[in-house]
C-alpha cells in the first residue's frame, strides 16, 4: 500500500479519538480475545468492543470491522490486532488496532469521505471534526 503525506496525521486523529476505548479494551483478558480470534467467535468479540465504545461515542461510531489476529509464540508477548471502522456521520475510516505489552498502535488503511474536499488537509479537518460531533460527553450539571 503506498502511504499518503496526509496519513500519519489522521492515524493521530484516530488514536487520539479511541484512546479511551482502548483504555476499556485493555482491561480484558488477552485470553479472552485469543479464543475468541482463534475460535472464530467474532460475535463475542464484537460484543466486547461496542461494550468499550459505548460510554465515548454514539452507538454504531466505532465497531468491529472483519475480525481480528492473535499473534501467540512461545518466545514472546502476545500481540493482538482489531480489525475496526470509525464512522462519524460524513466519514468511514478503516483501521487496525494492535494491543500489545509495549503498547498500542493506530494503522489507518482506508478513510472514506461521503463528499469530500479537493484538499487533503481540509478533508482531515473534516475527520476531526466529525469525531468530536460524534463523542458522547458528560454533562456538567448547571446548579444544584
Amino acid at each position: 500500500m503506498n502511504r499518503q503525506p496526509h496519513a500519519k496525521s489522521r492515524e493521530i486523529i484516530v488514536a487520539n479519538a479511541i484512546e479511551q476505548v482502548v483504555g476499556e479494551l485493555r482491561l480484558i483478558d488477552v485470553a479472552d480475545y485469543i479464543a475468541f480470534i482463534r475460535l472464530e467467535h467474532f460475535a463475542c468479540l464484537s460484543d466486547l468492543v461496542d461494550s468499550a465504545v459505548e460510554l465515548f461515542f454514539m452507538p454504531g461510531t466505532l465497531r468491529l470491522g472483519h475480525g481480528g489476529e492473535a499473534h501467540v509464540d512461545w518466545s514472546g508477548s502476545p500481540r493482538i490486532v482489531l480489525d475496526l471502522e470509525l464512522r462519524p456521520p460524513g466519514v468511514t475510516v478503516y483501521f487496525q488496532l494492535t494491543l500489545s505489552e509495549a503498547g498500542n498502535s493506530v494503522v489507518v488503511n482506508y478513510v472514506s469521505f461521503e463528499k469530500p474536499g479537493e484538499d487533503p488537509e481540509h478533508n482531515t479537518a473534516l475527520l476531526e471534526a466529525v469525531i468530536e460531533e460524534a463523542r458522547i460527553r458528560k454533562v456538567e450539571p448547571m446548579a444544584f
